[in-house]
Protein backbone atom coordinates (compact mmCIF):
# COMPACT_ATOMS: atom_id res chain seq x y z
CA UNK A 1 0.00 0.00 0.00
CA UNK A 2 1.50 3.38 -0.85
CA UNK A 3 1.65 6.17 2.00
CA UNK A 4 -0.01 9.29 0.86
CA UNK A 5 2.44 12.27 1.62
CA UNK A 6 1.24 15.14 3.75
CA UNK A 7 0.08 18.28 1.60
CA UNK A 8 1.95 21.35 2.13
CA UNK A 9 0.54 24.12 4.25
CA UNK A 10 -0.14 26.61 1.59
CA UNK A 11 -2.61 24.39 -0.38
CA UNK A 12 -5.38 25.09 1.84
CA UNK A 13 -4.70 28.82 0.73
CA UNK A 14 -4.43 27.71 -3.01
CA UNK A 15 -7.49 26.06 -2.89
CA UNK A 16 -9.67 28.96 -1.05
CA UNK A 17 -8.09 32.02 -3.62
CA UNK A 18 -9.52 29.58 -6.16
CA UNK A 19 -12.72 29.12 -4.71
CA UNK A 20 -12.98 33.17 -4.37
CA UNK A 21 -12.04 33.45 -8.29
CA UNK A 22 -14.53 31.15 -9.49
CA UNK A 23 -17.32 32.63 -7.44
CA UNK A 24 -16.77 36.18 -8.54
CA UNK A 25 -17.16 34.89 -12.31
CA UNK A 26 -19.89 33.62 -11.59
CA UNK A 27 -21.21 36.89 -9.78
CA UNK A 28 -20.04 39.13 -12.76
CA UNK A 29 -22.34 36.69 -15.06
CA UNK A 30 -25.38 36.45 -12.92
CA UNK A 31 -25.14 40.53 -11.55
CA UNK A 32 -24.18 41.77 -15.87
CA UNK A 33 -27.42 43.02 -16.96
CA UNK A 34 -27.45 44.98 -12.61
CA UNK A 35 -24.45 46.44 -13.17
CA UNK A 36 -21.44 44.42 -11.49
CA UNK A 37 -19.39 47.14 -9.23
CA UNK A 38 -17.44 44.43 -7.32
CA UNK A 39 -17.85 41.65 -4.61
CA UNK A 40 -16.24 41.12 -1.02
CA UNK A 41 -15.91 38.30 1.04
CA UNK A 42 -15.56 37.67 4.33
CA UNK A 43 -15.21 34.63 6.68
CA UNK A 44 -17.09 35.05 9.72
CA UNK A 45 -18.03 32.84 13.20
CA UNK A 46 -21.61 32.97 11.47
CA UNK A 47 -20.57 31.69 7.92
CA UNK A 48 -19.47 33.60 5.40
CA UNK A 49 -20.54 37.04 4.22
CA UNK A 50 -20.81 38.10 0.39
CA UNK A 51 -21.32 41.56 -0.12
CA UNK A 52 -21.98 41.89 -3.85
CA UNK A 53 -22.07 45.92 -5.27
CA UNK A 54 -24.15 46.80 -8.27
CA UNK A 55 -25.86 49.52 -10.15
CA UNK A 56 -29.54 48.36 -9.87
CA UNK A 57 -29.77 46.05 -6.51
CA UNK A 58 -33.46 45.65 -7.24
CA UNK A 59 -32.47 43.08 -10.62
CA UNK A 60 -30.36 41.18 -8.35
CA UNK A 61 -32.43 40.40 -5.63
CA UNK A 62 -35.80 39.56 -7.68
CA UNK A 63 -39.24 39.59 -7.27
CA UNK A 64 -39.98 38.78 -3.56
CA UNK A 65 -36.16 37.65 -3.28
CA UNK A 66 -36.27 34.52 -5.32
CA UNK A 67 -33.36 35.43 -7.27
CA UNK A 68 -31.01 35.92 -4.41
CA UNK A 69 -32.25 32.95 -3.24
CA UNK A 70 -31.20 30.59 -5.62
CA UNK A 71 -27.75 32.48 -5.96
CA UNK A 72 -27.34 31.54 -2.30
CA UNK A 73 -28.24 27.90 -2.79
CA UNK A 74 -25.17 27.60 -5.38
CA UNK A 75 -22.63 29.56 -3.67
CA UNK A 76 -23.28 26.74 -0.90
CA UNK A 77 -23.88 23.98 -2.99
CA UNK A 78 -21.48 24.17 -6.02
CA UNK A 79 -19.03 26.15 -4.39
CA UNK A 80 -18.28 25.46 -0.98
CA UNK A 81 -19.22 27.91 1.15
CA UNK A 82 -20.70 27.39 4.65
CA UNK A 83 -23.81 29.30 5.09
CA UNK A 84 -23.37 32.09 2.73
CA UNK A 85 -24.96 35.30 3.41
CA UNK A 86 -25.68 37.69 0.54
CA UNK A 87 -26.07 41.45 0.83
CA UNK A 88 -26.27 43.83 -2.02
CA UNK A 89 -25.40 47.36 -2.09
CA UNK A 90 -25.84 50.40 -4.15
CA UNK A 91 -23.56 52.23 -5.77
CA UNK A 92 -23.86 55.74 -5.38
CA UNK A 93 -21.48 56.97 -8.23
CA UNK A 94 -21.21 54.70 -11.16
CA UNK A 95 -18.59 56.94 -13.13
CA UNK A 96 -16.02 56.39 -10.32
CA UNK A 97 -16.63 52.82 -10.05
CA UNK A 98 -14.14 51.10 -12.50
CA UNK A 99 -15.27 47.98 -12.74
CA UNK A 100 -18.90 49.57 -13.67
CA UNK A 101 -17.08 51.54 -16.46
CA UNK A 102 -15.01 49.12 -18.16
CA UNK A 103 -17.82 46.79 -18.38
CA UNK A 104 -19.66 49.70 -20.09
CA UNK A 105 -16.56 50.40 -22.32
CA UNK A 106 -16.93 46.76 -23.64
CA UNK A 107 -20.07 46.77 -24.19
CA UNK A 108 -19.96 50.14 -26.25
CA UNK A 109 -17.08 48.64 -28.38
CA UNK A 110 -19.47 45.35 -28.76
CA UNK A 111 -22.18 48.08 -29.89
CA UNK A 112 -19.98 49.34 -33.22
CA UNK A 113 -18.02 52.33 -31.47
CA UNK A 114 -14.59 53.74 -32.56
CA UNK A 115 -11.86 53.03 -29.77
CA UNK A 116 -10.58 55.73 -29.54
CA UNK A 117 -13.84 57.67 -29.51
CA UNK A 118 -15.18 55.45 -26.58
CA UNK A 119 -11.84 55.42 -24.60
CA UNK A 120 -12.11 59.47 -24.20
CA UNK A 121 -15.53 59.10 -23.74
CA UNK A 122 -15.10 56.97 -20.91
CA UNK A 123 -12.23 59.19 -19.57
CA UNK A 124 -14.18 62.76 -19.60
CA UNK A 125 -16.94 60.64 -17.55
CA UNK A 126 -15.22 59.65 -15.27
CA UNK A 127 -13.02 62.87 -14.62
CA UNK A 128 -16.60 64.90 -14.56
CA UNK A 129 -17.71 62.68 -11.81
CA UNK A 130 -14.95 63.90 -9.52
CA UNK A 131 -12.18 61.38 -9.63
CA UNK A 132 -8.19 62.77 -9.25
CA UNK A 133 -6.89 61.00 -12.02
CA UNK A 134 -7.83 57.83 -14.20
CA UNK A 135 -6.43 55.75 -16.84
CA UNK A 136 -8.19 53.48 -19.61
CA UNK A 137 -5.99 50.86 -21.83
CA UNK A 138 -7.82 48.78 -24.51
CA UNK A 139 -5.51 45.95 -25.87
CA UNK A 140 -6.61 44.33 -28.87
CA UNK A 141 -6.95 44.12 -32.28
CA UNK A 142 -7.59 47.92 -33.11
CA UNK A 143 -6.88 48.93 -36.68
CA UNK A 144 -5.02 46.03 -38.20
CA UNK A 145 -4.46 42.15 -37.37
CA UNK A 146 -1.24 43.29 -35.28
CA UNK A 147 -2.19 43.72 -31.73
CA UNK A 148 -1.40 46.52 -30.02
CA UNK A 149 -2.09 49.06 -26.75
CA UNK A 150 -4.06 52.47 -26.73
CA UNK A 151 -4.42 54.19 -23.97
CA UNK A 152 -5.86 57.12 -22.38
CA UNK A 153 -4.43 59.06 -19.14
CA UNK A 154 -5.79 61.55 -17.46
CA UNK A 155 -4.85 63.50 -14.10
CA UNK A 156 -3.17 61.70 -11.63
CA UNK A 157 -2.25 58.27 -11.90
CA UNK A 158 0.42 56.52 -9.14
CA UNK A 159 1.58 52.71 -10.06
CA UNK A 160 3.42 51.56 -6.73
CA UNK A 161 3.91 51.98 -3.57
CA UNK A 162 1.39 52.29 -0.64
CA UNK A 163 -0.46 55.25 -2.10
CA UNK A 164 -1.16 52.75 -5.26
CA UNK A 165 -2.62 50.48 -2.96
CA UNK A 166 -4.58 52.36 -0.62
CA UNK A 167 -6.43 55.09 -3.59
CA UNK A 168 -5.97 52.79 -6.86
CA UNK A 169 -9.06 51.23 -7.67
CA UNK A 170 -8.99 48.15 -10.62
CA UNK A 171 -11.56 47.58 -13.25
CA UNK A 172 -11.33 44.81 -16.18
CA UNK A 173 -13.75 43.48 -18.69
CA UNK A 174 -13.36 42.37 -22.04
CA UNK A 175 -15.18 42.88 -25.08
CA UNK A 176 -15.89 40.38 -28.12
CA UNK A 177 -15.68 41.76 -31.42
CA UNK A 178 -15.62 40.01 -34.69
CA UNK A 179 -11.49 40.29 -35.10
CA UNK A 180 -10.98 38.56 -31.90
CA UNK A 181 -11.77 39.82 -27.94
CA UNK A 182 -10.08 42.98 -26.49
CA UNK A 183 -8.66 43.43 -23.31
CA UNK A 184 -10.23 46.49 -21.03
CA UNK A 185 -8.47 47.68 -17.72
CA UNK A 186 -9.48 51.05 -15.90
CA UNK A 187 -8.17 52.23 -13.01
CA UNK A 188 -9.56 55.13 -10.82
CA UNK A 189 -8.13 57.21 -8.50
CA UNK A 190 -10.39 58.00 -5.92
CA UNK A 191 -11.33 61.95 -4.86
CA UNK A 192 -10.84 61.77 -1.03
CA UNK A 193 -7.05 60.50 -1.29
CA UNK A 194 -4.57 62.27 -0.25
CA UNK A 195 -0.99 61.84 -1.85
CA UNK A 196 2.42 62.59 0.68
CA UNK A 197 2.90 65.82 -0.99
CA UNK A 198 -0.43 67.72 -0.02
CA UNK A 199 -0.42 70.73 1.98
CA UNK A 200 -2.97 72.18 3.76
CA UNK A 201 -3.02 75.62 4.92
CA UNK A 202 -4.58 75.92 8.70
CA UNK A 203 -6.54 79.67 8.79
CA UNK A 204 -8.82 81.03 10.92
CA UNK A 205 -9.71 79.38 14.83
CA UNK A 206 -8.00 76.71 13.91
CA UNK A 207 -4.83 78.19 13.15
CA UNK A 208 -4.78 80.50 16.80
CA UNK A 209 -4.51 77.14 18.48
CA UNK A 210 -1.98 75.59 16.70
CA UNK A 211 0.48 79.20 16.96
CA UNK A 212 2.44 78.69 20.16
CA UNK A 213 4.04 81.64 22.05
CA UNK A 214 7.79 81.87 21.93
CA UNK A 215 9.30 81.61 24.94
CA UNK A 216 11.81 84.65 25.73
CA UNK A 217 14.53 84.19 28.60
CA UNK A 218 15.46 86.18 31.06
CA UNK A 219 19.10 85.92 30.92
CA UNK A 220 21.76 83.73 28.68
CA UNK A 221 25.43 83.20 28.73
CA UNK A 222 27.57 84.58 26.09
CA UNK A 223 28.56 82.38 23.07
CA UNK A 224 32.16 82.16 22.42
CA UNK A 225 32.08 80.19 19.12
CA UNK A 226 29.59 78.38 17.29
CA UNK A 227 30.50 75.71 14.51
CA UNK A 228 28.19 76.48 11.43
CA UNK A 229 29.51 74.47 8.94
CA UNK A 230 32.98 73.18 7.75
CA UNK A 231 33.70 75.97 5.72
CA UNK A 232 32.08 79.03 7.78
CA UNK A 233 32.37 80.27 11.58
CA UNK A 234 30.15 82.50 13.20
CA UNK A 235 31.14 84.25 16.43
CA UNK A 236 28.84 85.76 18.99
CA UNK A 237 30.26 88.47 21.52
CA UNK A 238 27.14 88.82 23.41
CA UNK A 239 23.25 88.43 23.67
CA UNK A 240 21.39 91.47 21.11
CA UNK A 241 24.82 92.16 19.15
CA UNK A 242 24.84 91.64 15.65
CA UNK A 243 26.41 88.24 13.92
CA UNK A 244 29.47 88.43 12.82
CA UNK A 245 29.87 85.84 10.15
CA UNK A 246 33.08 84.86 8.58
CA UNK A 247 33.80 82.62 5.85
CA UNK A 248 36.58 80.29 5.67
CA UNK A 249 38.45 79.93 2.24
CA UNK A 250 39.26 76.25 2.34
CA UNK A 251 42.24 76.16 -0.10
CA UNK A 252 43.75 79.33 2.04
CA UNK A 253 43.22 77.04 5.21
CA UNK A 254 46.08 75.72 7.09
CA UNK A 255 46.91 71.69 6.86
CA UNK A 256 45.44 71.03 10.46
CA UNK A 257 42.42 73.27 9.91
CA UNK A 258 41.58 71.17 6.95
CA UNK A 259 42.58 67.60 8.37
CA UNK A 260 39.66 68.77 11.05
CA UNK A 261 37.20 68.92 8.68
CA UNK A 262 37.34 65.51 7.52
CA UNK A 263 38.33 66.45 3.86
CA UNK A 264 41.39 66.09 1.65
CA UNK A 265 42.22 68.82 0.11
CA UNK A 266 46.04 68.35 -1.91
CA UNK A 267 47.96 70.97 -2.04
CA UNK A 268 48.39 72.13 -5.86
CA UNK A 269 52.12 71.94 -6.75
CA UNK A 270 54.05 74.81 -7.81
CA UNK A 271 56.34 75.09 -11.18
CA UNK A 272 58.33 77.33 -12.42
CA UNK A 273 56.13 78.06 -14.93
CA UNK A 274 53.24 78.32 -12.56
CA UNK A 275 55.62 80.96 -10.27
CA UNK A 276 53.91 84.65 -10.59
CA UNK A 277 55.30 87.24 -12.41
CA UNK A 278 55.98 89.61 -9.83
CA UNK A 279 58.35 86.65 -7.72
CA UNK A 280 60.43 86.00 -11.19
CA UNK A 281 60.91 89.69 -11.70
CA UNK A 282 62.62 90.47 -8.29
CA UNK A 283 64.70 87.15 -8.53
CA UNK A 284 65.75 88.64 -11.93
CA UNK A 285 66.68 91.94 -9.93
CA UNK A 286 68.53 90.20 -7.31
CA UNK A 287 70.78 88.57 -9.61
CA UNK A 288 71.87 91.40 -11.23
CA UNK A 289 72.59 93.07 -8.04
CA UNK A 290 75.27 90.63 -7.07
CA UNK A 291 78.83 91.27 -7.56
CA UNK A 292 80.77 88.80 -10.31
CA UNK A 293 83.11 86.75 -8.24
CA UNK A 294 84.86 83.35 -8.53
CA UNK A 295 81.53 81.49 -7.58
CA UNK A 296 80.81 78.82 -10.21
CA UNK A 297 77.91 79.72 -12.10
CA UNK A 298 74.89 77.43 -10.69
CA UNK A 299 73.97 78.50 -7.25
CA UNK A 300 71.30 77.12 -4.73
CA UNK A 301 68.32 78.46 -7.11
CA UNK A 302 69.77 77.01 -10.16
CA UNK A 303 71.89 76.87 -12.89
CA UNK A 304 73.31 81.06 -13.28
CA UNK A 305 73.07 82.39 -16.77
CA UNK A 306 75.69 81.49 -19.66
CA UNK A 307 78.83 83.54 -19.79
CA UNK A 308 78.84 86.26 -22.79
CA UNK A 309 81.50 85.95 -24.98
CA UNK A 310 83.94 88.86 -24.92
CA UNK A 311 84.09 90.84 -27.97
CA UNK A 312 86.55 90.17 -30.25
CA UNK A 313 89.27 92.55 -30.94
CA UNK A 314 89.32 94.27 -34.30
CA UNK A 315 92.03 93.02 -36.99
CA UNK A 316 94.80 95.67 -37.64
CA UNK A 317 94.73 96.90 -41.11
CA UNK A 318 97.81 97.22 -43.37
CA UNK A 319 99.59 100.40 -43.53
CA UNK A 320 99.29 102.70 -46.74
CA UNK A 321 101.81 102.85 -49.68
CA UNK A 322 103.55 105.63 -49.52
CA UNK A 323 102.26 107.87 -52.02
CA UNK A 324 105.07 109.38 -54.95
CA UNK A 325 105.28 112.92 -55.88
CA UNK A 326 103.72 113.88 -58.91
CA UNK A 327 105.82 115.71 -62.13
CA UNK A 328 106.09 119.61 -61.27
CA UNK A 329 105.86 118.59 -57.62
CA UNK A 330 109.36 119.64 -55.82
Amino acid sequence: MVEQKPRPAYTKFVEENMKRVLLQEYLIKEAQRAGFGGVDIQRTPMGTMVVLHVERPGLVIGRKGAAIKRMTEVIENEFGFENPLIEVKEVTTPALNPQIMAEKLAHALEQGWHFRRAGHATVRRIMEAGARGCQVVIAGKLTGERHRTQKFVAGTIKYCGDTALQWMHRGFATAKLKPGVMGITVRVMDPTSKLPDDIEFVTGEAAAKVIVEPVVLDSMQDIETVEVSPHARTRLKSVGEEVEGETLDIDKMPAADVAATGEAVPKPKRTRASRPKKEKAEKKEVKKAEPEGDSPPGDEDGPGPAPTPSPAPPEASAPDPPSTPKEGEG
